[in-house]
This record gives C-alpha cells, sequence and structure tokens, in this order.
C-alpha cells in the first residue's frame, strides 16, 4: 500500500529544520509515526503541537511564493464544482474556487502534487493555477458545497398510490434535473413497495431496474441508451463515488428522506463486460427491541448476553432483517460501562454508545488490517456484518476465548440449512462458543436459542 504524502511538506520539511521552527529529531521521529500511522507529516507535525497549522501554512506561503487562501471568509463559484468530482476533492484535499477563461483556480493542501494537477488538467482540459489553503477548512467546505450539490430531495410516498418510476422517463431529456427525477422516482417506487434492494444491469442496450423481493427479483423498467452514461455519473456523484472510473469496483453510500425518515442506502458499482453493474441496498433506521422481540424475557437475556463473552449469532435469509436487529441490539443494549466496536462495510446509522468503523479497501484498511489492529483498541463488545472465510472465523472466535462478546450474522433459510452448514468441522470450535443465537423467520417470529437449547435442538 502506498504512504500517504503530503509532497509540499516532504519537499520543504529540512527547511522547517534550517529556520530553526523544528528540531531534526522532532521531523525525524514525526516521520515515524507517519509511515506507522500511514498519514501525511503535515497532519503528524500539527496533531503532535510541533507547530500550528497557521504557522506551517505561513512557512508554506513564503517559501513556495503561492498565495494562501482562507476559505473561512471566501464564496467559491459553484459552478466550476463540476470541474472536480467529489472522490477527486476529497483524496487530493483541493477544491475549484474561481474560472478565468480556460484558467481553473483550484486551492490545494498539497499544491506541488502534480499528479492530481495533471489529471484535472487531462480531463478538463483547463489550466490549473493551484493556491494554498489549510486541510481541515478545505474538507470542510467540500463536505458543504458537494453536500448541496448532491441531495436526493425528500421523497413523499403518501399520493400516488399506483406510482411507477417508468412515467417519469423522458428519453430524450439529458437534464440533471431529469435524471434526479428518474432516481428519486425508483427509489421512491421501491420504498412503496417494501423493497430493500436493489439493482441496474446493462445488458442490452438499455439499462434494465431490476427489484428484488424474497429473493426474486423483477424487472420494472429500462433507462433508454441515450441516458445510461449521464444516469450512472449523476448516480455516482450522489453516492460520492469516483463518476470518471469503470474499470474497478466501488463503494459508497447515500442518504435520503422519505416522509421525513432519514434513510441510508449502500451503492456498490461492479465491472462487467457489458457495463457497470450498480447495486443499491435500502436500510431503515433502528427499530424499538421491543417491536422487534415481543419477549421481554429474551430481551432480558441478551442483555446478559453482552456482558458475557462468546458470540451473539443473528440468523436468517437474505434480506430478512439481521442487520436490522443487530443495530437494535447495539442500539439499546450496549452496556455502559462497556466498549463495542463495529467493523462494517458501509455504517448504516450512527450509534449511540458504539465506537463504528467502516473497512475501506482503497487505503488498504480491509478485514485482515482490522483483525491485526482492533485487539489494540481493547473492545469488549465487536460487532462484524458476516464471516466469510476460515480466517475470519478463526480469529473471532479466538476474541471470545480473550473475554470478549461477539455479535455477527449467518445466512441460512430455515433451520434444516443452519444445522447443515454448522455441521461442517470447521465450525466445530466457533458453535462452542456460541452464548445464544436469534433465527428471523419472519417480521413476525424471532426465535431465540440459548446454550441449552442449542446443544439439544441443532448441535
Amino acid at each position: 500500500m502506498d504512504l500517504v504524502t503530503n509532497k509540499t511538506i516532504d519537499k520543504l520539511k529540512y527547511d522547517l529544520v534550517r529556520n530553526n521552527i523544528i528540531t531534526f529529531e522532532d521531523i525525524e521521529h514525526a516521520q515515524e509515526i507517519a509511515n506507522a500511522q500511514n498519514t501525511n507529516l503535515g497532519q503528524v507535525l500539527i496533531n503532535s503541537s510541533l507547530i500550528t497549522e497557521a504557522e506551517l501554512l505561513k512557512f508554506l506561503e513564503e517559501k513556495l511564493h503561492i498565495p494562501y487562501v482562507n476559505l473561512d471568509d471566501y464564496e467559491i463559484d459553484k459552478k466550476c464544482l463540476q470541474y472536480i468530482s467529489y472522490k477527486e476533492a476529497i483524496t487530493y484535499k483541493m477544491l475549484p474556487l474561481f474560472q478565468i477563461e480556460d484558467t481553473l483556480t483550484v486551492i490545494m493542501a498539497d499544491p506541488l502534487d502534480l499528479f492530481a494537477i495533471d489529471k484535472i488538467i487531462e480531463r478538463t482540459g483547463k489550466t490549473i493555477e493551484p493556491v494554498l489553503g489549510s486541510q481541515n477548512s478545505i474538507l470542510k467546505k467540500i463536505n458543504e458545497y458537494y453536500d448541496l450539490k448532491g441531495k436526493v430531495q425528500d421523497i413523499v410516498t403518501e399520493k400516488e398510490a399506483d406510482f411507477r418510476w417508468i412515467d417519469e422517463l423522458h428519453s430524450e431529456d439529458l437534464s440533471e434535473e431529469h435524471l434526479q427525477n428518474l432516481f428519486r422516482g425508483i427509489l421512491k417506487q421501491a420504498i412503496k413497495e417494501n423493497i430493500h434492494e436493489l439493482y441496474f444491469e446493462h445488458l442490452t442496450d438499455s439499462l434494465t431496474v431490476y427489484f428484488k423481493k424474497q429473493d426474486e427479483a423483477y424487472s420494472t423498467g429500462a433507462i433508454p441508451s441515450l441516458l445510461i452514461s449521464p444516469f450512472i455519473q449523476m448516480l455516482k456523484s450522489l453516492c460520492a463515488l469516483d463518476p470518471t472510473i469503470s474499470e474497478i469496483p466501488q463503494l459508497g453510500k447515500l442518504t435520503f428522506n422519505v416522509d421525513n425518515i432519514s434513510l441510508t442506502a449502500s451503492i456498490s458499482a461492479y465491472p462487467t463486460i457489458s457495463g457497470e453493474r450498480i447495486l443499491l441496498k435500502i436500510y431503515h433506521p433502528p427499530k424499538k427491541l421491543e417491536e422487534l422481540i415481543k419477549n421481554e424475557d429474551t430481551i432480558s437475556k441478551l442483555k446478559n448476553a453482552l456482558l458475557t463473552p462468546g458470540v451473539v449469532l443473528v440468523c436468517g435469509s437474505s434480506l430478512s432483517g439481521k442487520t436490522h436487529l443487530v443495530y437494535s441490539i447495539l442500539d439499546e443494549l450496549t452496556p455502559k460501562n462497556k466498549t463495542a466496536m463495529t467493523l462494517e462495510s458501509i455504517a448504516k446509522y450512527k450509534l449511540k454508545n458504539v465506537i463504528q468503523s467502516e473497512l475501506n479497501e482503497s487505503v488498504g484498511f480491509n478485514l485482515d488490517k482490522a483483525m491485526r489492529y482492533i485487539e489494540f483498541q481493547s473492545p469488549d463488545i465487536v460487532y462484524f456484518e458476516g464471516i466469510e472465510t476460515k480466517e475470519g472465523l478463526d480469529f473471532f472466535t479466538s476474541l471470545t476465548l480473550k473475554n470478549k462478546t461477539l455479535i455477527t450474522e449467518f445466512l441460512a433459510d430455515n433451520m434444516d440449512e443452519l444445522r447443515r452448514k454448522f455441521s461442517y468441522p470447521e465450525f466445530s470450535m466457533f458453535k462452542s462458543v456460541i452464548t445464544c443465537l436469534l433465527f428471523i423467520h419472519n417480521k413476525e417470529e424471532i426465535e431465540f436459542f440459548d446454550k441449552t437449547a442449542l446443544s439439544k435442538y441443532l448441535f
């Protein structure tokens, strides 16, 4: 994995020593920390109180003869946002300010990052004039401006009982407004039909929209070829994915309001020989646990399970609501004197009293690295959304032997399938550390098994 750097500071770091601003020993120690934490040297210097951000920016401005711009009292030209995608802005810590003829002035935390500058030049054909800015203020403004640009307008489902998104389609209209209306219409119909998973497939000359329900998918219409490229670019921009990349998988998320309730959707873009396949999963906010589990005794047993080393296992079929149930358990039953942490591909909702982490392959924060480092955080409770490898199974089993409580999910359509899967020898150790199991048969029936019941009926 490449180290995260700031080329400007790396080039001038020893000038800080020559100017008697920082000692050589401080620079070397800060560099070691930056390499170990995979962050840039400038942030380590600031976080270690070796230099303030204002002092560092003033030093860089004088050395580079590049003007410094204070974004706190600056309004950018929003028309220029089209030249730099959200992903590029976040990755390279840059933001377009204004354009004069063919010259685009861009504020950058690292104005010597020629790779980033060349990438924007190549794609836009503009001459780039970099200016220096605070990384923190740039990131703050990125979220402020791109949120305004990329927000799905609120959806109201009460009207139009027989609503179909296909009625919104006008094949010759390439406007941003039309494309967003289409996407909002697709989300609206999905919510009205209680769909939690939908996807876009480019198998013919059109982009077909499929809804998936109870493991069966059905087509709801197709977006014509003329609209495919701009629609996918719009969709990716909304979900903070790079619209210029289609050769590698990307994962992102989107929040939107439906009937004054905030929902989250994860988005996965995956390259195929026919074009990208894009899948969305819609997550509703966690419900009160008493709405999901009617038996108060079961909730009491779950509370005790979170205080006991072992595995709390949530089982059910695909789209049965396993993650939804886990979120409700974590949100309401996490003991105040315990540290609970999550490892998730996408954090669906912010949970109180829970430390949530998102895996991020693009920067090397994958499951393997998470498993090697999470113990250093000394969590009492760890949630991971699914164990899919033998190494992962062994690791999380070992956590319970170190007095940790693990919450995870397991896919099984019914109890017979669960018994069959757990009959494999790979699960022998894992089964022995299961404290309790919840099986979601349907929305109205969640069956609870304690250790005694598990040994009697399942294992």
